[in-house]
């Protein structure tokens, strides 16, 4: 029976640079999934989450992202049932990739990790923050969007792992070097 790869999350602030700090991982030799792209492909191909959008939101909404996020951010109750329909199928797949990868790191990029509770599913906790105005430089406005998250001082302090992403991608890159390089002496 293969052995279970150590499975790490990475998570941060909106624009922090968590898909640059993923797509390192990767170049690093870890297998890699973002949380995203899983929610993109449940929009697109899961039949019961098309139903239920149709059902909720109307045919006009059923595989259009830009419309659906104008409708779950525009209402709190509007995302809070979106995430209870994507968050358990996300969960759900992303751990079943886990559970397939034949590697000996698995890092999932997930960005609610902390406000879903999700962080005991991992081994590890990789936490990307920088500054608010790089951020918005990256990303444009989104304090909106982040008044509902885990500040970022509470996910550092809860991470195995923390770097503030306010350099060059090499810097990124030598941080990530340094925590495989200790994820893969365990």
């Amino acid at each position: 029976m293969a052995k279970r790869p150590l499975a790490v999350a990475v998570t941060g602030g909106i624009a922090a640079g968590k898909s640059e700090a993923l797509a390192s991982f990767a170049r690093h030799g870890a297998a890699t999934l973002s949380a995203d792209a899983l929610v993109h492909e449940l929009l697109a191909n899961d039949e019961e989450v098309r139903a239920a959008i149709r059902e909720r939101w109307g045919e006009e909404a059923v595989g259009d992202r830009k419309r659906i996020g104008e409708i779950a951010f525009g209402a709190r109750a509007e995302l809070d049932w979106l995430e209870r329909l994507l968050h358990p199928k996300t969960r759900a797949a992303a751990d079943a990739w886990i559970s397939s990868v034949d590697a000996r790191v698995a890092v999932v990029e997930v960005p609610l990790l902390y406000e879903t509770g999700g962080e005991s599913r991992f081994d590890a906790v990789v936490v990307v923050t920088a500054p608010s105005d790089v951020r918005a430089s990256r990303r444009g406005g989104f304090a909106d969007r982040e008044a509902r998250l885990v500040p970022d001082g509470e996910k550092v302090a809860r991470a195995d792992f923390a770097f503030v992403n306010d350099g060059s991608l090499e810097e990124l890159d030598a941080f990530v070097a340094d925590v495989m390089d200790e994820l893969c002496a365990r």
